[in-house]
């Protein structure tokens, strides 16, 4: 590791007062020998990744890291505060401070070297050694590896031994076998938080008594653990924040299921309620603070927060299918026209040199990838209610919605029905015997029998009745209908610029794609004109009014006329984050006037996706931009007036302090 960290990126003064004054302090040391490229953009970075989960550790220890593409090499950079910087840990701040950078490319080699340091901070001589350091070249080689820290005294001999030799012990009885205790551990990133939870785990096994051994689902991968070692196993400790990966193979025991940072806080304690979960005979495991997509609610939430969480299960699954599906549906309209979907199969007959051929080629691919929306829905939302189980029942259900005609609504119904199915058979006890086959064989059996037989005859057709009817008054949209419509789809696609409000608008548009007819082409049309102008407004205010942002907002505000031209809603993200009482309603108002102009001019989209770059397959295109740069002068105009009347308070910070860079979200923000 000693080509990672030098004595030039060892602080060991750090003058810094918060988490995001003390990255850039440390990332501007990697900058200066040449291993960042780009200091806003990496901290930036940084700061994305620390909005995922807080990176302080108890002990006084901050890691914030990430990958990004604008490092060079992997490289670690060490703080010491005087004061120490709150990094979230729960026994307080943190007084030594690690900045790992990563490249987006890191082979597993490198990536292996910092999950060795990772498992060294949880040894106190090391930690002690670092506290006590004064010069930053023995620092660094400290830190490498390169010099051991010194190890603690050996307690001196009491004052009552004696010379003569201890009488021998009886022979002792046959220790008694050991509880085995089986652990995965992983975080968003694989880098530092998966091998501190492992060492942690691994220390309180070796503390309690117990047996354990770690599989740490790390970016550098993983070593399975052996199926035998598995079958051995009294119990299965999950420590992740991101979906466990093979999750079946530990089926059928009993299991304790938590966040990462719990494996590295509280191992004791996960040990003793694994081992009390095996002496109950628990085996089904409970939800816990596992991925989002896995993650059912927790105990104190209530019913309309963990329906939220399940239903976005669904959508983020199905957003990729939408994306690609519909883009080749339309790119098979602008080259083939709007007959192209009566064109022959391409498989009977295909034309290399003919552009029909290609158009329908195009066309015919992409509606395959836009038939499994529905049953990607279901099935997902199954799998976020009910795990893997949830899958097959999950799209059984979806399959039939799209056979019964019951469309995007029969979707959700379905898939919340599958999921609820295998949450009630997975509540019911049966004997040992069947526990390793009930997730492979029994649970999908018995939920698909009964998701089909009450889609099928019992909820189906009144669903698919509503569905018939919601279509028909779509096409039948005109007038102050449809501008009230506009209004409501762009204050929902503007309201938490990405979150659940806007996937529900845009899950809503999109559902009306499969079977499409002026009316759904409309409201498709509407939310995305909608959701592009956050970004554009919040880009053309920077511009306007500099002053009144900033300097990464300003560089967000760059990008923000590409992430906004594209129809990524959450580039508007780090201004909202960073004063919300005013970015918000300004992106709101901007998104109301264009959804209703969109509207009462009657503007069509027959993509999904796209923004500007689908411009040739819009309805009215001329029309549309005015609908849209009439919102971004709205939104624009209300924001500057309203950071004018305020000046620099609520949540702004002026340039240069600490607080400049809080909030500050990735560049390149996830799409739709």
């Amino acid at each position: 590791m000693s080509d990672m960290i030098t004595a030039d990126l060892v602080d060991l003064d750090l003058a810094a007062q918060t988490k995001e004054a003390a990255a850039r302090s440390l990332a501007e040391r990697m900058v200066a020998l040449g291993r960042v490229t780009d200091l806003d953009g990496f901290l930036a970075d940084v700061a994305a990744r620390e909005a995922q989960m807080p990176t302080g550790l108890d002990g006084g220890i901050g890691i914030p890291h990430c990958r990004s593409e604008h490092v060079t090499e992997p490289t670690l950079a060490f703080g010491r505060p005087a004061d120490g910087i709150d990094f979230g840990a729960p026994d307080g701040p943190a007084d030594l401070i690690f900045l790992i950078a990563a490249p987006a490319g890191a082979d597993d080699a490198h990536l292996t070297i910092l999950s060795a340091l990772a498992r060294r901070l949880m040894d106190p001589d090391f930690t002690a050694a670092l506290r006590a350091a004064t010069d930053p070249a023995a620092t660094a080689s400290l830190i490498s590896g390169d010099t051991a820290p010194p190890a603690a005294p050996e307690p001196a001999a009491t004052a009552t031994a004696t010379a003569e030799e201890p009488p021998p012990a009886p022979a002792a009885p046959a220790a008694p076998v050991p509880f085995r205790v089986v652990a995965v551990t992983s975080c968003p990133t694989g880098i530092a938080h998966t091998y501190m939870a492992a060492e942690a785990l691994e220390q309180a096994g070796q503390a309690e008594g117990v047996e354990i051994v770690v599989e740490p689902q790390g970016s550098a991968g993983f070593t399975r653990l052996d199926p035998a070692v598995i079958a051995a196993a009294d119990g299965v400790i999950f420590a992740h924040d991101v979906p466990v990966r093979e999750k079946e193979r530990f089926a059928g025991k009993p299991t304790v299921d938590v966040g990462v940072k719990a494996g590295i806080n509280r191992p004791a304690e996960l040990l003793a309620e694994v081992r009390d979960k095996a002496a109950r005979g628990e085996t089904t495991a409970p939800a816990g603070t596992g991925s989002p997509v896995e993650e059912a609610g927790g105990p104190g939430e209530g019913y309309g927060t963990k329906l939220r969480k399940w239903l976005m299960s669904g959508v983020s699954y199905m957003v990729p299918f939408v994306a690609a599906g519909g883009l080749l549906i339309a790119l098979g309209f602008a080259i083939g026209g709007y007959t192209i979907d009566k064109a022959p199969s391409v498989a009977e007959h295909f034309v290399w040199t003919d552009s029909t051929s290609w158009a329908a080629l195009l066309f015919q691919v992409g509606g395959l990838a836009f038939s499994f929306l529905v049953p990607v829905l279901a099935g997902y939302i199954a799998y976020g209610m009910a795990d893997r189980p949830g899958l097959v029942p999950g799209f059984v259900g979806g399959s039939i919605a799209l056979t019964i005609n019951a469309g995007f609504l029969g979707g959700l119904a379905a898939g919340l029905i599958a999921g609820g199915t295998v949450m009630a058979i997975q509540r019911v006890k049966v004997p040992a015997a069947l526990r390793g086959i009930m997730p492979v064989v029994v649970i999908p059996l018995i939920s698909s029998a009964v998701v089909g037989f009450l889609m099928f005859l019992v909820v189906g057709k009144p669903i698919a009745e509503l569905q018939k009817a919601l279509t028909d008054w779509l096409s039948g949209l005109s007038g102050a209908n449809a501008v009230i419509l506009g209004v409501v789809l762009g204050l929902m696609m503007c309201f938490d610029l990405g979150g659940p409000l806007n996937k529900v608008a845009y899950a809503f548009a999109v559902g009306g794609l499969a079977n499409p007819n002026d009316g759904s082409l409309k409201v498709m049309a509407a939310v995305m004109a909608a959701g592009m102008v956050p970004p554009l407004a919040m880009a053309l205010a920077t511009v306007v009014r500099g002053g009144l942002f900033n300097r990464t907002e300003r560089e967000n505000g760059k990008a923000a006329w590409v992430l906004g031209s594209s129809f990524i809603t959450e580039g508007a993200i780090p201004f909202a984050a960073a004063d919300p009482l005013r970015v918000i309603p300004s992106a709101m108002a901007g998104g109301a006037v264009t959804g209703a102009l969109s509207m009462l001019f009657e503007c069509t989209l027959r993509a999904p996706h796209g923004g500007i770059f689908v411009l040739p397959l819009i309805g009215n295109p001329a029309l549309y931009l005015i609908a849209i740069l009439a919102g971004t002068a709205v939104s624009a105009a209300l924001v500057i007036l309203l950071k004018g009347m305020g000046g620099r308070g609520d949540g702004k910070a002026v340039e240069g302090t600490p607080a400049t860079e809080s909030g500050t979200a990735p560049k390149v923000p996830a799409t739709v």
